[in-house]
């Protein structure tokens, strides 16, 4: 028997390999464990049966909610001389933005005009690293306005980075989650969404790759914050539900 952890999330692009693991994984699982509403139309539209359905909420926020005090604690900002609320935080990894030159010459351009009001923090992913080198980006990277390049963080280090931002840039999948719990307003550098919640109730805008719209964005995102709602049951709690959902499962209700 097979339970897959985050199941139904679908962004519809069929060029992302996350997309293809995702859709087969939920066909081979028996117990379907979405974070969320829609996750749970998703599998409904593909004829899942409800009863292997269960929404539990998200796990990964289990996580940031029990070690936000000892990521905050660590004061990486400050260690970095940034003052809380006065930067914007980049992470950049997909090879959509980061193998095609003229896709990240772009984002760099956007993120420079960004870097003028505010500077940009980036851990550089390895493939970003190796990208910006090899398509002769990397003195143009170290010239950007504002843009502090770093090596990559861990998790407590990241997350109190993130969690003191003025703004989020990101074509990740967890930051956009991640943000809107911290109420961290998330541009999304992508034309979709597996987590189309996190626009929906939360903090994060999808905005494409074109510089413009970046800068537009982000102007935005910085002096009108968006109204949010809290996401039901992205409270710390998932785990103890997915444990509950097995349980049930295998005859033994706790």
């Amino acid at each position: 028997p097979t339970a897959h952890v985050e199941a139904g999330l679908r962004s519809g692009d069929w060029e992302m390999p996350e997309e293809v693991n995702r859709v087969v994984t939920d066909r081979v699982a028996d117990l379907l464990l979405t974070p969320s509403e829609d996750a749970d139309e998703n599998l409904r539209a593909e004829g899942v049966p409800p009863e292997r359905i269960v929404r539990v909420g998200n796990v990964m926020i289990d996580c940031l909610l029990r070690f936000l005090p000892a990521a905050r604690a660590r004061r990486t900002a400050e260690g970095l001389g940034l003052s809380p609320g006065g930067y914007a935080v980049m992470t950049l990894h997909r090879p959509s933005n980061v193998d095609h030159g003229p896709t990240l010459a772009g984002i760099l351009e956007a993120v420079g005009n960004l870097g003028r009001r505010l500077p940009v923090v980036l851990p550089v992913h390895p493939r970003t690293r190796a990208r910006l080198e090899e398509l002769g980006l990397a003195g143009a990277a170290r010239e950007v306005p504002g843009l502090r390049l770093l090596e990559p963080l861990g998790y407590l280090d990241f997350l109190g980075l993130t969690a003191s931002a003025a703004l989020v840039l990101t074509d990740s999948g967890g930051l956009q989650e991640e943000s809107s719990v911290l109420g961290i307003p998330c541009l999304t550098l992508r034309e979709n969404t597996e987590r189309p919640v996190t626009v929906s109730r939360g903090t994060n805008r999808v905005v494409g790759v074109r510089p413009e719209a970046i800068r537009a964005a982000a102007e935005e995102a910085l002096d009108h914050r968006r109204e949010t709602h809290e996401i039901p049951l992205w409270d710390g709690r998932t785990a103890e539900r997915i444990v509950d959902a097995l349980e049930s499962r295998a005859g033994r209700r706790p």
